[in-house]
């Protein structure tokens, strides 16, 4: 149903950009679920007592590393995955009247997911706590996340 609704009756290269937009968006939750689990809290604890803005949130988030994990990369990142898979579809069957260009984007879309989730994977465990703090600041914006 996403995937159609999606892609709707939009052209091909709409299409393509949204259907990139998705896998980007698996890649980087991904790269959030490693990156919690990667992260220490000490660093943290050291930012909080400066006060500074989305450290209490970096330590929610891995304090509870497990559930933040299979959330960002189970939950969210699967079902990035299966939308992506379901958008290429699509689009093969929009253009099955060409089947080499077919192939290669499904070859591509595959390859760049892959690559994109073990390239990122990387990142997160070097980055981890940059990573972790951009997350917490951004969470630090959401009224409903940052008063608990």
């Amino acid at each position: 149903f996403i995937s159609t609704f999606a892609i709707g009756n939009l052209s091909v290269f709409p299409a393509i950009l949204i259907l990139l937009l998705i896998v980007f968006l698996g890649i980087i939750f991904d790269m959030i679920g490693v990156a919690v689990l990667s992260c220490e809290e000490a660093a943290f604890h050291a930012k909080a007592s400066k006060k500074i803005t989305g450290s209490r949130e970096c330590i929610k988030l891995i304090k509870q590393a497990n559930k933040t994990s299979s959330v960002c990369n189970d939950v969210i990142g699967d079902i990035c995955g299966i939308v992506s898979g379901s958008i290429s579809a699509s689009l093969v069957v929009l253009l099955l009247d060409k089947p080499i260009v077919s192939i290669l984007l499904t070859a591509i879309v595959s390859s760049f997911t892959v690559g994109g989730k073990a390239i990122g994977k990387i990142i997160a465990i070097e980055r981890c706590e940059e990573i972790v703090f951009v997350v917490g600041k951004i969470l630090s914006k959401i009224p409903i996340i940052s008063k608990k």
